[in-house]
């Protein structure tokens, strides 16, 4: 198939006056990566930049469609995938504020019928993956191409009643659609509204968002960018995927001014009250006091000693992130058509420049061949922590999904043969190695601050 060659043409900057030298400097860098590098990870690209309150840079580069040629305008809109969970807990958190539902409510009370054994499973649960609901990927429709059929909520929703808890609520955290899902419907059952009619009056007008749409594939909405997947060296139409099966957790449609105007709206106490936004943005303790990386729609993270509050998003054609330094005030959003998994890179490489950390921008990928990686294709366990690794082989690379649900479809980027590097993981440095014996994969060891050995067990 012939691309059109990606056309780096930037269409739009907003640039405050009075810059200093040294924030003209970074943001040249800036452009500069984006140009070198964005053909690594999508056909085009938004990007805004804002620093204490100020935007201060905001651009579209590449391709918005690969067909026609359109070039990337900051005022195009993508699939924002899971950073739809943001809207749907502020949504939550406005009934919260309204006295209407309580966090520490039962859904049982909303969702009729819900069972689970009479577990307790609270709104709160719910905003912070202790739920123990596995995600609804793992559901088994028995119906050919389930991924294009329009199933009612409520389907949904007696589907996952079916299904056994991963763990007892309130003791692990586990990353889960299924939470959001749900929540979604419990907007509805309580505001009488349907979630696409609740956020738009009560999360998008007083935001002033004029470029956020719940998706419809059928409907026309300006400025709508082209997704794509990659596979075999080319890209591809992204695969049609009904909406009805993400939903409140991701089913949004975005682009980067919305994106941080939603912030501001947050921050300023527009929304919901300041007090009930510390809240989302704080650390969740489980039963044992063990603190977790998540909020109420929000991951909480420290990398490499740099604060940081934000979320990404993945669907079908398309990624993205969205991160807030509070420290530093520095608030970066980027939206990429294309689903390579690499977007947390792309970002963190961009906040990198801005935060004046540096980067490794020149780590060079090896190419392995089907028979070296297959080689790698198996289960690993480490005893002493209770986990395993999944490695598979995916689009020429191999990924990986560790069982406590900390990680999913990571990818492992070769540096030689049996050296990987981690990307994904973008809060500490990563790398993974395999250790053969007699020609044969025996174990993996994963190392961050210190090695942790993983037996090859099948």
């Amino acid at each position: 198939m012939r691309l059109t060659k990606i056309l780096f043409l930037l269409t739009i900057a907003t640039l405050t006056f009075g810059q200093s030298k040294q924030n003209k400097e970074l943001l040249k860098q800036v452009d500069n990566f984006i140009s070198d590098n964005l053909k690594n990870f999508a056909p085009g690209c938004q990007v805004l930049i804002t620093k204490k309150g100020q935007i201060i840079y905001e651009k579209g580069f590449g391709n918005a469609n690969l067909e026609l040629n359109v070039t990337v305008k900051p005022e195009m809109v993508f699939r924002i995938g899971s950073i739809t969970k943001q809207f749907t807990a502020a949504a939550i958190l406005q009934l919260v504020d309204k006295g209407q539902i309580s966090l520490t409510d039962s859904i049982q009370k909303f969702i009729k019928g819900f069972h689970f054994k009479g577990k307790t499973i609270t709104i709160e649960n719910l905003l912070t993956h202790t739920s123990g609901i596995k995600g609804y990927e793992q559901l088994d429709a028995k119906v050919p191409n389930a991924i294009r059929v329009d199933f009612p909520i409520k389907t949904i929703i007696d589907s996952l009643d079916k299904l056994t808890l991963e763990f007892e609520p309130n003791t692990k955290y586990n990353y889960s659609n299924s939470n959001y899902f749900l929540l979604g419907y419990i907007i509805e059952q309580v505001s009488g509204k349907t979630y696409q009619q609740y956020l738009k009056e009560y999360i998008f007008q007083p935001a002033g968002l004029n470029s956020t749409y719940y998706e419809n594939q059928t409907q026309i909405i300006p400025n709508r960018t082209s997704g794509y997947s990659y596979s075999d060296g080319n890209y591809w139409n992204a695969d049609f995927i009904s909406m009805s099966l993400v939903y409140s957790a991701g089913a949004l449609l975005s682009n980067v001014s919305d994106l941080y105007k939603l912030h501001q709206a947050l921050y300023n106490g527009q929304i919901i009250r300041k007090e009930t936004l510390l809240k989302a943005i704080t650390r969740y303790k489980l039963a044992d006091g063990q603190q977790i990386d998540y909020g109420y729609g929000f991951f909480i993270r420290n990398e490499n000693g740099t604060n940081s509050i934000g979320h990404g998003g993945a669907i079908d054609g398309f990624r993205a992130t969205a991160i807030y330094y509070p420290d530093q005030d520095i608030y970066i959003s980027c939206l990429l058509n294309s689903d390579k998994d690499n977007e947390a890179k792309f970002l963190q490489s961009i906040a990198n420049i801005i935060l004046g950390i540096k980067t490794e921008l020149n780590v060079q990928e090896l190419k392995l061949n089907d028979d070296i990686l297959n080689k790698y294709v198996g289960t690993y366990k480490n005893d002493n922590y209770n986990v395993s690794i999944k490695i598979y082989k995916a689009n020429s690379r191999i990924y990986g999904d560790l069982s406590n649900g900390t990680g999913s479809y990571l990818m492992f980027m070769a540096l030689t043969e049996t050296n990987f590097l981690l990307p994904d993981i973008t809060r500490i440095k990563t790398v993974a190695n395999f250790v053969l014996e007699n020609g044969k994969v025996s174990k993996l060891i994963l190392t961050q601050e210190r090695p942790l050995e993983f037996i090859k067990i099948e």
